[in-house]
């Protein structure tokens, strides 16, 4: 069990800042569009940069353990973090779009399933691209 555990560290570490990461962005979400009033596009952009900001440390620090330090390899670090979290930010648009604005979806069940799908493809592109050369 243990060793299932050690083996499995990173995927379960994800796991864990990947629900935060998503409670993160549906309570802002929840919480700009019904309680702000603010429309559900620019209230999900919005979500997505607070979660993608708190993936970022939280990924780099406890799920990748990224060792670069020096200022140079950070800055290029987040740029390509922040690029690959803006292509699964365009699936999130998509699936919101469809489901909301095509299919009249509750909008609440739609963000759900497109941060399903978004974690699944984010935690791919971390990992194969991000992350992939721990120094």
């Amino acid at each position: 069990m243990i060793d299932n555990i050690k083996k499995n560290k990173e995927v379960l570490l994800y796991l864990v800042f990947g629900i935060l990461t998503t409670l993160i962005n549906i309570v802002t979400y929840g919480l700009m569009k019904n309680l702000l009033n603010i429309d559900y596009m620019v209230s999900n952009v919005i979500a997505w940069c607070l979660a993608v900001a708190f993936a970022y440390v939280t990924n780099r620090i406890y799920v990748f353990n990224s060792k670069k330090n020096n200022k140079t390899d950070i800055i290029k670090e987040i740029i390509l973090f922040v690029s690959v979290r803006l292509s699964s930010l365009a699936i999130d648009i998509v699936i919101m779009y469809v489901g909301v604005s095509l299919l009249q979806v509750n909008d609440m069940l739609i963000k759900i399933i497109a941060n399903i799908i978004v974690i699944i493809i984010n935690y791919i592109m971390s990992k194969k691209i991000v992350f992939k050369n721990k120094t």
